[in-house]
């Protein structure tokens, strides 16, 4: 009953429709089930009728497998935005992970590709699912016995590249959607045209930029960095190029070296190169005696970015001893063909 006009099953466009009903999708589910095709189910819609009977079939699909056949997999549930508290409430007490979508980045431009939208439907049982997570795992301190509710959170969907918000508008709300929220995941998905329609564009959105942003969620969430450090209005989009955390790196050449000996664990998650794990096991190893360049590579570093950001004893090449252009070109473009001699020995 929607006109999203990023989606193939909108309202106005002339397609066959088919939906199946709850017993349909019972039945397929437990016959894959039994077999050890799937371990789990994405549960998922169009709307009809209206929000409420729409999200009523989706709930009736969780409670009749858990019920009736006692499906233990992991069942993931689309909430419809705009179902009432109840059918939320119900839902996540069947479900393992609740997501309601946002879809577009900005509520000024969902207005124009999603007329029937808005982010109040949306943001409302967000705040629903939050809150009774907050509740039943309160319930869970008081009694092991206590129901859970959504046990693996709740997520959200930005479609990135329908309409023309920046990569700072879309990492801002989504560094939001954390913090206020309580949302495990946001996953964003590049635009894909389905058809010709006025109000979105005709070209793809860059698999690239959707990478990047998914780069980029992961330096906000693990490794402590903020969205201004990431994107600021300078720049207010990714470098598609090069990886986020490199791309401030090389912004920020008097950061750098880190000594890889000394420096504390903050610093060492904004070397390039360098994963969570990879800088744990540095400060545990560390405790024990000098980590030296040849143990980097044991511990996961991808020397090839690290090697100019880091101090460490048995090496010596620094971002300070070339600019951050020259470093940039070294780790962007890659190297020439070598043409291997027929009868090199």
């Amino acid at each position: 009953i929607f006109d999203c006009a990023y989606c193939v099953s909108r309202r106005s466009n002339d397609v066959p429709r088919a939906a199946f009903t709850v017993e349909e999708v019972v039945t397929l589910t437990m016959h894959f089930y039994r077999r050890n095709y799937i371990e789990g189910l994405f549960l998922s819609s169009g709307i009809f009728k209206n929000a409420d009977y729409t999200n009523e079939r989706l709930v009736q699909v969780a409670k009749t497998l858990r019920q009736v056949h006692r499906f233990n997999g992991y069942i993931h549930l689309k909430v419809i935005p705009g179902a009432s508290a109840e059918l939320v409430e119900e839902a996540g007490r069947w479900a393992d992970r609740l997501s309601v979508n946002l879809e577009i980045p900005s509520e000024e431009h969902l207005k124009k590709v999603a007329p029937e939208k808005d982010y109040d439907s949306v943001l409302t049982p967000m705040r629903v699912v939050r809150d009774g997570m907050a509740e039943y795992a309160y319930e869970r301190t008081r009694s092991a016995r206590a129901p859970v509710f959504a046990p693996a959170g709740q997520s959200t969907q930005l479609v990135v590249g329908a309409t023309p918000e920046s990569d700072r508008t879309v990492l801002t709300l989504a560094d939001g959607l954390y913090r206020e929220q309580g949302l495990r995941r946001v996953y964003y998905s590049g635009y894909v045209p389905v058809s010709a329609d006025p109000r979105v564009p005709r070209q793809p959105a860059p698999l690239l930029r959707e990478h990047r942003l998914y780069q980029a969620d992961w330096l906000l969430r693990f490794y402590q960095f903020s969205v201004s450090e990431i994107v600021d209005e300078a720049t207010p989009d990714l470098d598609l190029a090069v990886d986020p955390k490199l791309g401030w790196a090389l912004r920020h050449p008097e950061q750098f070296p880190v000594d890889v000996n000394r420096d504390p664990l903050e610093k060492l998650l904004r070397i390039p190169g360098m994963g969570v794990r990879s800088a744990q096991r540095i400060v545990q190893a560390r405790r024990y005696g000098l980590v030296r360049w040849e143990d980097l590579r044991r511990f996961g570093v991808v020397i090839k970015r690290a090697r100019y950001f880091v101090q460490v004893p048995g090496f010596r090449e620094r971002l300070l001893d070339s600019s951050p252009q020259q470093v940039r070109r070294r780790l962007v473009t890659p190297p020439p063909p070598r043409q291997l001699a027929l009868f090199a020995p």
